[in-house]
């Protein structure tokens, strides 16, 4: 029996601004949204994957407090922070800092005026350095300088809920949208990995119980309950495949996204496709006139939705029909 999400009472449309932070499934969905044209910020800190760590980089994007040197750590000649992916690292610690402080000045405008902020949230195991400070990448450091713990869901359920009185306080008219990630945490253990998704959900479920502005949207369970099969996660059988992401997307689009812009993201997917066409004959009169036709249906797209950004495909098929 095929498992149907709840409808969302409130529904995203294409002039919302949509803030997703999380681990890896973030990106992934984060991605589609961006393809299709929502406005989106991905992860300004990198892949996170536990709750503290999610918690203390919302509340730095509130604070925009940049970071300092003091702040970095140096391993093997690199400079990195324990706040954020090995992405932000560098042999130089003031590029390490310009691309954080620039990350951080991005996610401080965007989470102001954002409508929605998805949060997916990984694990319950946290990572911590001796001072008890929270670790978010381990930037392949020995174990041995971390202390490793299962966060309860009542800890989780108290950082969250202080995040949440952060980010209304922040930006009043916010919407929180919290999924689990159905990639599977099996290097922690096959039962490790189940108690420590089940605190999540656990924490999860109750802040939504208690907050209307707060909503759930069960990915894990799309994946792990609804398909419940190893035919839907790649070669590592750890991350869902691309079938799998594209169920939980069809999904999410049916119970989060309004008819009107179910429509809108037909459109883009049509000019998309015929941007990314390969003529055989580039200099054709048939060509020329599909170049045109698909220049005058994004115009009047841009007429239509002023808010989403046509740039790219207007200056390719005037670019083409020049």
């Amino acid at each position: 029996m095929a498992f149907h999400p709840k409808h969302f009472d409130k529904k995203i449309v294409h002039s919302d601004k949509l803030f997703l932070i999380g681990s890896c499934f973030t990106e992934q969905i984060g991605h589609k949204f961006s393809n299709h044209k929502f406005q989106t910020i991905e992860n300004p800190n990198g892949i996170l994957f536990n709750p503290i760590s999610i918690v203390n980089a919302i509340a730095r994007y509130i604070q925009n407090k940049p970071y300092t040197q003091a702040e970095l750590f140096q391993q093997n000649d690199i400079w990195g922070s324990w706040d954020h992916h090995t992405r932000f690292s560098s042999i130089d610690p003031n590029v390490c800092l310009e691309k954080i402080n620039e990350a951080q000045k991005s996610a401080h405008q965007f989470l102001k005026d954002a409508n929605w902020i998805f949060i997916t949230l990984g694990s319950s195991f946290l990572y911590e350095l001796e001072n008890n400070r929270a670790v978010a990448n381990c930037h392949k450091v020995p174990t041995d300088k971390f202390t490793k713990r299962l966060l309860s869901a009542t800890e989780i359920e108290s950082a969250l809920q202080q995040m949440l009185v952060e980010l209304q306080a922040f930006n009043p008219g916010i919407n929180i949208i919290f999924t689990i990630s159905p990639v599977r945490h099996l290097r922690d253990g096959f039962v490790e990995n189940n108690r420590s998704k089940a605190n999540l959900i656990a924490a999860v479920h109750a802040l939504v119980d208690a907050h209307s502005m707060v909503h759930y949207f069960p990915a894990y369970e799309l994946i792990i309950d609804d398909l419940r099969d190893y035919r839907f996660f790649a070669e590592d059988m750890v991350h869902p495949n691309y079938q799998a992401t594209q169920y939980v997307w069809e999904k999410l689009i049916a119970a989060c996204i309004t008819e009107d812009a179910h429509s809108i993201m037909k459109e883009i997917g049509l000019i998309q496709s015929a941007k990314s066409h390969k003529s055989f004959n580039p200099t054709s009169q048939q060509h020329l006139n599909f170049l045109q036709t698909n220049l005058e249906r994004t115009l009047q797209m841009q007429k239509k939705c002023p808010y989403i950004d046509w740039e790219a495909e207007i200056k390719y098929f005037s670019s083409h029909l020049a």
